[in-house]
């Protein structure tokens, strides 16, 4: 890629944050050479993928599989953010995700627990999504509502709550609510 390419680039991003922030453009840089900082930068930028947000539903790009999301959520009865925050936590919203425990798909569902969702298909989008999204409602039940301790059911498995009445002590399971709920209320627009 040359230089000119990358700095017509830089010049393309900065307009568009300068449309959505109402701040103005700065002038192209001089053509910094591919061995700088500036360089290196410059070629990052480029090859990154911006994330764009929708203002009507508040979901940033990263979340390809919105409407299938929302469609799983809906069908099962859950709030689409939470679920949306699920999946970033899993999967980071790639459907060919495999975990070292053998876990597959957007939702990481284990094999056996996706058989017994239906799930024949656990790397295919719509399937992982509907089940991750019936065991999320099974755990919400199971655990009266509370969105904490279904997520913990989700990651550390309904005997540990059980277990320990309440979220296990997990250090890996305490991260992974408090994330997928930050994320959830960042999906929202509201604060954790």
């Amino acid at each position: 890629m040359s230089l000119a390419t990358i700095d017509a680039r830089v010049q393309q991003l900065q307009t568009m944050v300068a449309t959505m922030t109402g701040a103005p453009t700065a002038a192209p840089p001089a053509q910094p050479s591919s061995s700088s900082f500036a360089g290196a930068l410059a070629s990052a930028q480029t090859a990154a993928t911006p994330a764009t947000t929708s203002a009507a539903t508040g979901t940033d790009s990263s979340t390809a599989f919105g409407a299938e999301i929302d469609a799983a959520a809906a069908s099962n009865g859950i709030d689409p953010a939470l679920l949306k925050g699920l999946v970033s936590q899993e999967s980071g919203f790639d459907p060919n995700a495999r975990s070292g425990a053998g876990a597959l798909g957007l939702t990481q569902l284990m094999p056996g627990t996706a058989s017994s969702l239906g799930v024949s298909n656990p790397l295919d989008p719509a399937q992982s999504l509907q089940g991750g999204a019936k065991y999320l409602r099974q755990q919400l039940d199971r655990f009266g509502g509370d969105e904490r301790l279904a997520l913990a059911a989700y990651n550390a498995g309904p005997g540990a709550v059980a277990r320990y009445g309440g979220v296990p002590p997990y250090s890996e399971t305490q991260n992974y609510v408090n994330s997928v709920m930050a994320k959830a209320a960042a999906y929202r627009g509201a604060p954790a």
